[in-house]
């Protein structure tokens, strides 16, 4: 079900990190216990902010895929590679912002007992995925990135 990207992204991954400690997977949305009309409420936030996420979200990739270009031409031009830089930077703070914006409108939506559930789903999360990032062998070092 699609409810929220962040929010699905967040839960799977938790009911795969889950699954992973334990035998069984459990569905986390499940867990939320959502009624109806929470159901209902965060589907309209969704498509209600559908179209700047894909905006935002596409402003990314076409900025990354830009400083990619002005890493990789020669002679390498500084100044371009700097206004790169600014703008995917400024393009991944357009993006957080809207999660965050989005994630807070879902938010209040839950009741505190959904509100801690999410949170113990998203430490359970972290502690499966933080140490998996970190012997990722295919993650580069950091402050390098690999060339294309």
């Amino acid at each position: 079900m699609k409810l929220l990207l962040s929010l699905v992204l967040v839960l799977t991954a938790a009911a795969f990190a889950i699954a992973q400690d334990q035998a069984l997977t459990t569905d986390p949305i499940e867990q939320l216990r959502l009624a109806p009309d929470q159901r209902q409420a965060i589907r309209r936030i969704v498509a209600e902010t559908r179209t700047e996420r894909q905006m935002t979200n596409r402003r990314v990739r076409e900025a990354n895929a830009a400083l990619d270009q002005a890493l990789d031409a020669e002679p390498t031009d500084e100044n371009l590679i700097e206004q790169r830089i600014n703008e995917l930077a400024t393009a991944q703070a357009a993006q957080l912002r809207m999660r965050i914006h989005t994630e807070m409108k879902i938010r209040r939506i839950l009741r505190p007992e959904q509100l801690a559930t999410l949170r113990r789903l998203r430490l359970q999360l972290r502690d499966v995925v933080a140490p998996q990032r970190m012997t990722n062998p295919r993650r580069p070092a950091q402050g390098l990135r690999p060339r294309r």
